[in-house]
């Protein structure tokens, strides 16, 4: 541990800092956005000591962003400054450990969240859906816990490929000589990384069955009102919930896009394209919880009123 215990020699590149500024402004962006939705949740809940289903699903997704920028933030400015650290056991197994962690939450709870949109507004007869639109509010513990799991498992996966990884960098000359441990530990890596994709492959597909339900379920709605010429304020309504649902399986898609090209270029050890594609998931997830916010009305009228207070006092000053 002596390579972290003092400050190393920088030799910080033009293409270091910038990185790091990037991720910085991007951590902190983040973190104010997802640190206001956990906070304006928190507080109305001491205040009237309700908290309804999606609003836990908001709390926890709030919370599991804010940390995974932190987290991000740390590993960027560790490797900017202590870069040498990521060369101890077991520093970058941790780190990997907990970013999967906190990025497979980051995928299930979304899924979570798009299945409760699902089951919430879609309207169909069929009597397994009415059971689940009636179960679904006492479910939501239920799959917030599984997500966790998910997570933990991703976790794992995580610090043992990364652990893998490094074994075989810190001990090329033994994988010359015995071969067949080289091959091993490239299966192995190779099995891990599947297991990643069909995850994440998982609840992609989960996110995409959900959104198509409930767009077919807004489409006959739809058509329901329009055979009974009721263009009203209920007609608009849908029609914006649709548009808002096509615009999150957008974000999932791209998103899930970055993750399958972060597997593929984690096994070609391409860092550069990594990172770039690291800043664009970052960048969405950001994006996506500013959504959330515009299309909570509770947490839309907290901003609202929070960036009204702001320009008042920055006008007096």
């Amino acid at each position: 541990m002596a390579a972290c215990s003092s400050p190393e020699k920088l030799n910080v590149t033009s293409h270091d800092a910038m990185a790091f500024v990037i991720i910085t402004l991007q951590t902190f962006a983040g973190m104010w956005i997802n640190g206001f939705i956990v906070s304006v949740l928190c507080v109305a809940w001491v205040k009237k000591n309700i908290f309804n289903s999606i609003e836990k699903i908001l709390l926890f997704l709030g919370c599991c962003r804010f940390v995974d920028l932190c987290i991000t933030w740390v590993y960027s400015f560790m490797s900017v400054i202590y870069p040498h650290c990521f060369y101890v056991h077991p520093i970058p197994q941790i780190f990997s450990a907990i970013l999967g962690f906190f990025n497979s939450s980051n995928v299930w709870v979304s899924a979570c969240l798009c299945v409760f949109y699902c089951i919430k507004i879609a309207n169909f007869q069929h009597n397994f859906f009415i059971y689940l639109k009636i179960k679904i509010d006492r479910m939501v513990p239920w799959m917030l816990f599984a997500s966790v799991l998910l997570a933990l498992v991703m976790a794992v996966f995580s610090y043992d490929i990364t652990d893998r990884a490094v074994f075989k960098n810190l001990n090329s000359t033994a994988t010359k000589i015995f071969g067949t441990l080289s091959v091993r530990t490239d299966e192995h890596i190779f099995l891990m990384f599947l297991i990643s994709a069909f995850a994440l492959t998982t609840a992609f597909m989960v996110v995409v069955f959900s959104t198509l339900l409930l767009l077919f379920s807004l489409w006959r709605h739809k058509r329901r009102m329009q055979a009974n010429s009721m263009r009203n304020l209920n007609m608009d309504a849908h029609i914006k919930a649709i548009k808002t649902i096509l615009f999150f399986t957008c974000i999932y898609s791209i998103n899930f896009t970055g993750f399958i090209l972060l597997l593929l270029y984690g096994t070609k050890r391409e860092y550069l394209q990594i990172f770039f594609v690291s800043i664009f998931q970052h960048a969405l997830s950001v994006f996506h919880s500013l959504i959330l916010i515009f299309s909570n009305p509770k947490l839309k009228k907290a901003l609202l009123r929070t960036l009204s207070c702001f320009m008042l006092k920055f006008n007096k000053g």
